[in-house]
């Protein structure tokens, strides 16, 4: 029997991968098509086993064993060892080929298993903690995949990720509540004279949760602010694609403000002209001159960035290399637009607008909140 070659193995591969998406991502097709092919095929390959790790630990009563499986898998990913499913061979390529460190790999299935549990979430450095590991991490991966590795574009990309999820829990207060989870910092909530536990059990809007909303949206308007000098370190072919992503997030928490900030009897949508009238915006060259702002990482999301410096290899492995892991992967680009299709799933539920346009289009933030 004729063994099949690395390339024909590589597309078998991706195509289960797709296979697996292709039923319950619609949104992540559309979104793909933004992608050149050798973004899309690693994109893809990560995707996929984020939707395994995600639905494995979520459809589990044991948590913690699933999350233990998890990690044996991931053990035998890195070592590109005895890998006899598709997906796990597709993304053992992309993780070694553009050097993604395990220890991120961990910390979103740490995010994961937090959500399948049902932490609760005391303070904001909490929240954010949560939000490092289901949403920094990806944008941590993705950047790696777009060649940059520099710790302030790590920082400003955990910032956009960390936006993105506190606009999700801001948008999603009820659907959350009503699935029994609560995202905001419940010390906030005890501030206004709100009994988190009383309130979870009979979620009703007032003036004084709209408060606690806003205050969320306030912090991450000022992480949007922030990730914009990261997005203007990025190659420039992926430059306007991440702005997109980042205007129109943002513009939910606007259209949660304009709502009176009420996201208990009703869950604000951008709506599909106001996306496109912003993804053109982000084309605009105008936005792009150099931020010379410097903040430090987030205290939350530091771990991430070191896990980065302390990865020594090269991005691309060397050109006389023959692992056959690696072969199928040496036409990849070291870049991406990609951030737009990871998202979505990693961190979201899919939902889509009446109107047709394809929600993923915005770039997720949030594991347990829907797009736009």
């Amino acid at each position: 029997m004729r063994t099949p070659s690395p390339e024909a193995t590589r597309a078998s591969d991706l195509e289960a991968c797709r296979a697996l998406l292709r039923n319950g991502s619609k949104s992540f097709f559309a979104a793909s098509l933004l992608l050149p092919r050798s973004v899309r095929e690693p994109a893809t390959a990560l995707y996929a086993f984020c939707r395994v790790a995600d639905d494995a630990i979520d459809t589990t009563d044991d948590p913690q064993a699933a999350l233990r499986l998890l990690h044996q898998r991931l053990d035998r990913i890195y070592a590109a060892h005895a890998l006899t499913d598709p997906v796990d061979r597709a993304v053992s390529g992309v993780i070694i080929w553009f050097a993604l460190p395990r220890p991120v790999f961990d910390a979103l299935l740490e995010g994961f298993a937090w959500d399948a549990e049902g932490r609760r979430y005391d303070d904001l450095s909490s929240v954010l903690a949560y939000s490092a590991r289901v949403a920094a991490t990806v944008g941590v991966l993705m950047t790696l995949l777009m060649g940059e590795r520099g710790p302030r574009t790590l920082a400003r990309a955990c910032d956009l990720g960390i936006a993105m999820q506190l606009t999700n829990i801001a948008r999603d207060v009820g659907e959350d509540a009503r699935n029994g989870r609560l995202y905001l910092p419940r010390d906030w909530l005890r501030a206004e004279g709100i009994d988190p536990d009383q309130w979870l059990a009979e979620p009703v809007f007032d003036a004084r949760l709209g408060r606690v909303v806003e205050r969320l949206l306030k912090v991450a308007d000022g992480l949007y602010d922030r990730s914009r000098a990261g997005i203007c370190d990025l190659p420039s072919d992926c430059r306007s694609a991440i702005q997109a992503a980042r205007l129109v997030y943002s513009d939910i928490g606007r259209m949660v403000a304009r709502g009176g900030y009420d996201s208990v009897t009703g869950r604000a949508v951008v709506s599909a002209r106001r996306k496109l009238a912003l993804v053109a915006r982000a084309c605009a060259p105008s936005w792009l001159a150099r931020s010379r702002r410097t903040e430090p990482a987030l205290d939350e999301v530091t771990f991430l960035i070191e896990a980065v410096r302390r990865e020594r290899r090269s991005a691309l492995p060397r050109q006389g290399d023959d692992n056959p892991v690696l072969r199928p992967f040496r036409g990849f680009a070291r870049r991406t637009v990609g951030v737009v299709a990871l998202f979505e799933r990693v961190l979201a539920r899919e939902h889509e607008t009446d109107s047709g346009f394809p929600d993923s289009f915005t770039m997720s933030g949030a594991r347990q909140a829907g797009p736009t």
